[in-house]
């Protein structure tokens, strides 16, 4: 349901309803409010009919209790909760640009096309062989033996949804591995730097917690680089990964093609500077996305204060 306006006409199919509000006593963007909440979205879930399509009819619908403060109250709730969805939208394009400037400043800095001020001098042009060992993980088998598992241990053991969800670092995991499965796995101390060959191809990180990888990832040790930087490197191709990966039955990297993949490199000083671009680049963006999360839900928090009569604004 959104506000009517004069100027735009909708057709609505028979999978949908419309609400026709009595404007002297009802606000339409307040009951767009009401109608997005929690509350009102778990009574609608409730009086869902379950059948080989979930639906609801008019006659539930209609039956659905909705709080009825006075008119001016209710403009004053959609007012407020308007504005901070107003912020909400501002965040949301400013992270993209945030996001869209980094991309730019990768594709720039990490090729030599864009220098940061005081370095000059060719850049080397390697293989990722010649600046680090890549080694691949390693699985204890069968993969589902609780031997292999100690949720008291130190030893993480390094899962995707554990990577995709984290940032630069990793500083969880949600399994740890027993001294067994230490012993049948790859341990990977903090600090190193690994990346995901499986499934989710390309996506690397850094570990800041002892842990361990399975045949799903390689790891880069002994770095002759700066790591950060080879880092940002690996993010600036991850998603070029995909167009020579192998496909079966999910798409995956072998350590051959990883160690045959170029690399340029300008000297020592110029790497840590435009890793410390982009690490800055990083944490703006991470503020941001805080920022936008306590947004959220504050708003949720406001939502339910307001939409309930629990706190008055009128």
């Amino acid at each position: 349901m959104v506000p009517d306006s004069p100027y735009d006409r909708y057709l609505v199919s028979q999978s949908q309803m419309k609400v026709s509000l009595n404007r002297a006593v009802a606000d339409p963007l307040f009951y767009f409010y009401v109608f997005t909440s929690d509350d009102q979205q778990g009574l609608i879930r409730q009086s869902t009919i379950q059948t080989g399509v979930p639906h609801i009819n008019l006659g539930i619908l209609r039956d659905i209790p909705v709080q009825l403060p006075p008119l001016t109250e209710q403009r004053a709730i959609a007012g407020a909760l308007a504005d901070v969805d107003a912020l909400i939208g501002a965040l949301t394009r400013l992270i993209a640009k945030k996001r869209d400037l980094k991309q730019a400043a990768m594709q720039q800095l990490l090729t030599g096309q864009t220098r940061l001020p005081g370095f000059s001098g060719e850049w080397a042009v390697k293989r990722l062989r010649d600046v680090a060992r890549i080694q691949r993980g390693a699985s204890p088998r069968p993969i589902d033996s609780p031997v292999w598992f100690d949720e008291n241990s130190s030893i993480g053991w390094v899962r995707i949804s554990d990577v995709t969800r984290s940032g630069m670092f990793l500083r969880e995991t949600t399994q740890r591995l027993s001294t067994l499965g230490v012993q049948h796995s790859r341990p990977v101390g903090r600090g190193s730097l690994i990346m995901s060959i499986c499934a989710t191809v390309g996506r690397p990180i850094i570990t800041g917690i002892d842990t361990c990888i399975h045949d799903g990832f390689v790891v880069f040790d002994d770095l002759r680089t700066e790591k950060k930087f080879m880092y940002y490197f690996l993010k600036s191709i991850e998603n070029d990964w995909f167009r020579h990966g192998q496909t079966g039955s999910q798409m995956n990297l072998n350590t051959g093609l990883i160690n045959r993949t170029k690399i340029a490199l300008p000297d020592s000083d110029e790497q840590t500077a435009i890793a410390t671009v982009l690490s800055d680049m990083d944490a703006e963006l991470a503020a941001l996305e805080a920022r936008l999360a306590k947004t959220g839900a504050l708003k949720q928090g406001m939502m339910q204060e307001l939409l309930t009569g629990r706190t008055r604004l009128v």
